[in-house]
């Protein structure tokens, strides 16, 4: 993204905390970014999006405690923008919604660098949103304020028209206005709005941790201190408020406000992350797995280049299904290189995988496990035939085993090796200490057996560190070795597949 010599920033709305809010622009400029700099309300699943070689760069403000004083932020942002990179300035929700985003921009046109504003969803309008709360409705009103609830409530002279929002006004929205909310319902009622107006406090709006309180102006300060609601948050003020009620959806969703680590990789981890999403938790992404190639592609080549030999291929996976074949297409071949070779498949994932590079699967267990497959050619005639097997290096050793028993000729090809992977680490070890995880999910042997890797090797500080979370698996298989781990395995899927492991959360958890 770099067009200049001396370089370019974006100054980028994070939005309200949901990652899922960034905008695809805003998702772009993290990705072609040298240096990121980003807030505290910028949500840390984005940072996933930088590259590798990016400078990441954090300059939060918090309650008062700045890591870095806003003179200073502007000067690095000028600072690496003239030593010719692209920066991404990443403020959480909007950068020009109460974000300091035009003082930035002053200072980058002062110094003639060249930037972009790229706008982000606010807080202002999302965590109403998520709490059920419309903004404008036709039946209530149809004005709006956003106002910021920071103003020293003792100075002399406010800037606000405290009046003009009171009797003027449908619906206000203080953002940051937590410390201030005793004084500014005091302004609002002193110029004549009524104490029976209805009023929410949102905090933590449109995240797993997300808390809403309803009331009205006369009480609602009240019940904020009876919540505990703490900042970051933010004040709607209007009958619109009063339609929480009917219309709230995000906090009814069956896992909202559990927070679920995936262990899956993350090449792999979408549909999960996306399932678990949709109903409700957090997802911490914690891959402890990488698929690499193997170390030698040999056996590999030498199998594809003969595959027409063979009279059966049975993929065990998804990541086998597309290593085997991208390594086909390497060689410059195509699925008509298989010849009439049938097929087998374990699980329907692997088979969905297989029709999309224009193969069907002949076989495909009811159970997804190598003991179906083995099941499945008890009645076949198996004497004799070749077989080839393209998986993972080190996969468990029962299907060749079996097949080999009945007078199959079984070649074995790794095509993919997981190794170790502890991205994102630091963040788990600190949310599990901080006691704010829920659920860890196991989507295979490795995951478990390298999630334990990730844990102190003291038993009794891993112990503690696990103390109230719980842990799920994609099937017995996995548990098993979940439980060799010294893991308690809570859940366990009856289907093993993602669909199941969500199915099999989902009903731990329903009442």
């Amino acid at each position: 993204m770099k067009t200049t010599e001396m370089g370019k920033v974006y100054l980028v709305g994070a939005g309200p905390g949901d990652p899922g809010l960034i905008t695809l622009k805003g998702r772009d400029c993290i990705r072609g970014a040298d240096v990121l700099i980003y807030d505290y309300l910028a949500s840390p699943p984005l940072l996933d999006y930088a590259r590798e070689d990016a400078e990441i760069i954090y300059v939060g403000k918090r309650g008062g405690d700045h890591t870095m004083a806003q003179d200073r932020i502007n000067a690095l942002i000028v600072e690496k923008a003239m030593a010719g990179l692209t920066v991404t300035r990443l403020k959480g929700g909007d950068p020009f919604i109460f974000g300091r985003g035009g003082e930035e921009a002053e200072v980058l046109a002062d110094n003639g660098i060249p930037f972009d504003i790229v706008p982000g969803v606010t807080s202002a309008v999302a965590a109403p949103a998520y709490a059920g709360i419309p903004l404008t409705h036709r039946d209530f009103t149809s004005t709006l304020a956003f106002v910021t609830g920071h103003e020293d409530p003792l100075k002399e002279e406010s800037s606000i028209d405290w009046a003009s929002l009171a009797k003027g006004i449908g619906t206000i929205v203080f953002l940051m206005g937590i410390k201030n909310l005793p004084r500014i319902v005091e302004r609002l009622m002193e110029n004549g709005l009524s104490a029976q107006t209805p009023a929410a406090v949102v905090r933590w709006g449109t995240m797993a941790g997300q808390i809403t309180v309803s009331g009205v102006l006369g009480d609602i300060q009240h019940r904020t201190v009876e919540a505990g609601i703490k900042a970051p948050a933010v004040v709607v003020v209007g009958k619109v408020a009063g339609l929480r009620d009917k219309l709230k959806w995000f906090e009814n969703r069956p896992l909202f406000g559990k927070t679920i680590v995936v262990t899956r990789a993350r090449a792999q981890a979408g549909d999960l992350v996306k399932q678990l999403s949709d109903l409700g938790a957090e997802c911490l992404e914690c891959p402890t797995i990488r698929v690499t190639p193997p170390d030698d592609i040999g056996p590999l080549d030498a199998a594809v280049n003969s595959v027409a030999d063979y009279d059966w291929i049975i993929f065990t996976s998804v990541n086998g299904v597309i290593r085997f074949f991208d390594r086909l297409n390497e060689l410059g071949l195509d699925t008509r290189a298989l010849g009439r070779i049938r097929t087998a498949a374990i699980g329907p994932s692997t088979a969905e995988k297989m029709a999309a590079y224009g193969l069907k699967t002949d076989v495909l267990p009811d159970s997804y496990r190598a003991e179906s497959v083995v099941a499945a050619f008890e009645n076949r005639d198996m004497h004799g035939k070749k077989v080839l097997i393209p998986r993972a290096l080190d996969a468990r050793p029962i299907l060749p085993e079996k097949l080999r028993e009945s007078g199959a000729l079984v070649t074995e090809v790794p095509v993919y090796k997981t190794v170790f992977a502890d991205q994102n680490a630091d963040r788990l070890i600190k949310r599990l200490g901080e006691k704010s995880v829920h659920l860890v999910t196991f989507t295979s042997s490795s995951t478990a057996a390298n999630f334990r890797k990730l844990l102190p090797e003291d038993e009794t500080l891993m112990k503690s560190l696990m103390e109230g979370v719980k842990t799920a698996s994609i099937g017995p298989i996995t548990s098993e070795t979940a439980e060799n781990m010294g893991f308690n395995v809570d859940i366990t899927a009856r289907t093993y597949t993602i669909p199941g492991l969500c199915e099999a959360i989902l009903n731990h958890y329903r009442p």
